[in-house]
């Protein structure tokens, strides 16, 4: 059963959140921005973009499950009722890997509404290998324009 996102993260955009309206089906419940960061440390946090975004910058704590290469039993560890967000870039491709879950008996799925670009867009910190970084992977060059925060730094390439 889905359930609504309270939509109160005040710097995503009314074209931002249009987008999200058409893209995202809340098959699977969404949980906002704030609402992740004050429980991050308590729950498990899957990473749905490909490897190459992932190695540019991550939400610290997060796992990277991705997308085209998921695949159920390389989480097979985690309990069912343990309590996991999955993100990506806006949402789109999380919400696809948290139906996945849902299907697979996991109970406790949330999708990160507005996915890595609204974390970003609200100045939340993210990391690389090296530690805390300001690099985001657009997806692609359409897809850059969602990162609207002037700390950001659009990359496709990870930190040497």
């Amino acid at each position: 059963m889905a359930t609504s996102c309270t939509k109160s993260d005040s710097s995503e955009s009314t074209a931002f959140d249009s987008l999200l309206q058409v893209l995202l089906s809340e098959s699977v419940p969404l949980i906002t921005v704030d609402e992740l960061s004050s429980i991050r440390q308590e729950v498990t946090i899957l990473d749905a973009r490909a490897p190459e975004e992932y190695n540019v910058s991550r939400i610290p704590g997060s796992v990277h499950a991705g997308y085209d290469e998921f695949n159920i039993a390389a989480i097979k560890h985690i309990p069912k009722d343990e309590q996991i967000v999955v993100y990506c870039s806006v949402g789109y491709r999380s919400e696809k890997i948290g139906e996945q879950l849902l299907q697979a008996g996991y109970r406790n799925v949330k999708n990160l509404h507005g996915g890595i670009f609204a974390w970003v867009n609200q100045n939340r910190l993210i990391i690389d290998d090296y530690g805390e970084t300001d690099r985001v992977h657009p997806y692609s060059l359409f897809w850059r324009v969602w990162i609207t925060s002037d700390k950001i730094t659009i990359s496709r390439s990870p930190r040497k």
